[in-house]
């Protein structure tokens, strides 16, 4: 591959991580695509690194952030699916870290308040369990949905 379609990639890629933030691996998978070998994608990434258009620490706290306010994931999930990205376990604790305690908590205690009051019609047990699945599947920790489920079942 001559350099001219080299510098052709790097500036496409470069446009690609400037739009908004990528993971390392999804920039590797864009320019696979586009025809490059390892070797080439190796340099490019090493470039765009160095020149702060890619970094996955920062990837993984606004991927972070961003899914817990905006899709209201819990951080079970958010971790699945940083590690799907490839992302470093350091950086992952790093983005995690971005989510605030009570805010977490306040999070979870509305979204299972919201479920259960739209189960009215079946009976506790099988609401509880409805909502804590629920809760689950968004990615918060079991015992955390459990100790949310029974404090608001013995309100109503």
């Amino acid at each position: 591959m001559s350099d001219k379609i080299l510098i052709a990639a790097r500036s496409r890629i470069a446009k690609y991580c400037a739009y908004r933030e990528r993971a390392t691996k999804e920039v590797a998978n864009k320019l696979s695509d586009l025809g490059l070998n390892s070797e080439q994608i190796n340099l490019i990434i090493g470039e765009l690194k160095k020149e702060g258009y890619l970094n996955d620490e920062r990837f993984a706290k606004i991927y972070a952030g961003s899914k817990f306010r905006l899709k209201r994931w819990g951080k079970l999930k958010i971790k699945r699916e940083l590690r799907l990205k490839e992302i470093e376990e350091e950086h992952i604790q790093s983005g995690l870290s971005e989510i605030e305690g009570q805010n977490y908590l306040e999070t979870l205690e509305h979204l299972a308040k919201q479920k259960f009051n739209s189960l009215k019609k079946l009976n506790l047990f099988i609401r509880k369990n409805k909502v804590a699945s629920y809760l689950v599947s968004k990615g918060y920790e079991s015992d955390l949905v459990w100790e949310v489920v029974n404090k608001l079942s013995t309100q109503k």
